[in-house]
């Protein structure tokens, strides 16, 4: 996969399939499976490390994950977020944020919002780097924004996305990712864009998928957003597995002769 198989699939009307990965584990299961890229989201800071937002992401936590993720991904691509405020203080702060992601291993890295960001996205691409947008409900505007809601629902802040779409991709972005916007929005933004759109919580129309590797896996109990699917039951199969392991000690059967060294 890269920057050419997005326009490709998008002509096709082929389905492109993304989930997000942190680590080097999880990143060798993903890398022999059939899904087209991956995402080291600023998601990380909630899903690893048990903050409640994004904006606890920094720099040096978004190169840790995607460096991990490099070195068991294979030949899948990589696409890594840029955390709260990394693109939004000098031009030159911001290339050099989007410089330390690539040399961790991105081939890609992705930003919040349109307004901006134009005149960054437009030199990032001019240097060589790959450029997802992402619009919607934008996670590290979540202050500005009053909650995680749905964006697009009014007449007026529909048209803006939709202007705000056309300005990424006039800009050099490969793709946008539309969160949490109505269904019919995003197949509007989508029938307007030549780039693919890659949907969170944003219906079927979009040009591709993507999820939380913890949401698809089933591995959060006591979070189960509308927008995503369990397609597992993880986290019932996991503690079974730890409760086997348990009950084995407990019982002598676990470690037997096959787990042991000879003299």
């Amino acid at each position: 996969m890269n920057v050419l198989d997005f326009y490709q699939k998008k002509i096709a009307g082929e389905k492109i399939s993304v989930i997000t990965c942190y680590d080097y584990t999880s990143a060798r299961l993903v890398a022999n499976t059939s899904v087209d890229c991956v995402l080291i989201g600023d998601s990380a800071a909630m899903t690893m490390h048990g903050f409640k937002d994004t904006l606890s992401a920094t720099l040096p936590m978004m190169c840790f994950h995607t460096a991990a993720v490099s070195r068991g991904i294979g030949n899948k691509w990589i696409i890594a977020d840029m955390p709260f405020l990394s693109y939004r203080k000098s031009l030159s702060n911001s290339v050099s944020a989007a410089q330390s992601l690539m040399q961790a291993g991105a081939h890609a890295i992705k930003l919040e919002c349109a307004a901006g960001n134009i005149r960054l996205i437009r030199h990032l691409t001019e240097s060589g780097i790959p450029v997802m947008g992402h619009l919607g409900l934008t996670p590290q505007c979540i202050n500005v924004l009053g909650g995680y809601k749905v964006q697009g629902t009014r007449e007026e802040s529909a048209a803006r996305l939709k202007k705000d779409a056309l300005l990424l991709q006039e800009a050099g972005c490969f793709s946008i990712v539309l969160e949490c916007v109505p269904s019919t929005l995003a197949k509007d933004i989508t029938q307007a864009l030549n780039i693919p759109t890659i949907g969170i919580g944003a219906g079927p129309d979009t040009d591709g998928q993507v999820l939380v590797f913890q949401d698809l896996l089933g591995l959060n109990s006591d979070f189960k957003p509308k927008f995503a699917k369990s397609f597992v039951n993880g986290y019932e199969q996991l503690k079974n597995g730890i409760e086997s392991y348990v009950k084995s000690i407990k019982t002598g059967e676990f470690p037997n002769d096959e787990h042991c060294y000879g003299h």
